[in-house]
């Protein structure tokens, strides 16, 4: 199993500490931002392969942290953790509810997801 280093930012510290423990204890290395700027610094400084965005930050500025992510060119699956069935929030590669299940395995799919070889179409020309 290859490593997979997440930034997880959230407002509430709290609450981002006791999820960052549960996702340690299912092999995720997970470097915690509570500050947007924070968030900023750690993108620009760190090699992520997921990065979260927990419902504590106000809507837009998941936006705009997202919207940084994908104008330094990278590729990072973005997750929101919001309420879904709102038609998820659209500058999200996946927007995922707090369950704690549910989450652990929409980032696991997103990680394998990013880690496949794009699929190459091959035509018979017959």
């Amino acid at each position: 199993m290859s490593l997979t280093v997440v930034l997880a930012v959230g407002l509430d510290s709290w609450l981002l500490a006791t999820h960052s423990t549960v996702w340690r204890s299912e092999g995720y290395i997970v470097i915690a931002a509570d500050s947007l700027q924070e968030a900023i610094d750690q993108f620009k400084g760190g090699d992520f392969d997921l990065v979260l965005l927990g419902d504590s930050i106000a809507l837009e500025n998941k936006k705009r942290l997202a919207f940084m992510i994908r104008a330094s060119g990278s590729q990072t699956p973005v997750i929101s953790i919001a309420d879904p069935s709102a038609n998820g929030d659209p500058f999200a590669d996946a927007t995922l509810n707090n369950d704690a299940r549910a989450l652990l395995k929409g980032m696991s799919e997103l990680v394998a997801a990013k880690a496949r070889p794009p699929a190459i179409l091959c035509g018979n020309a017959s």
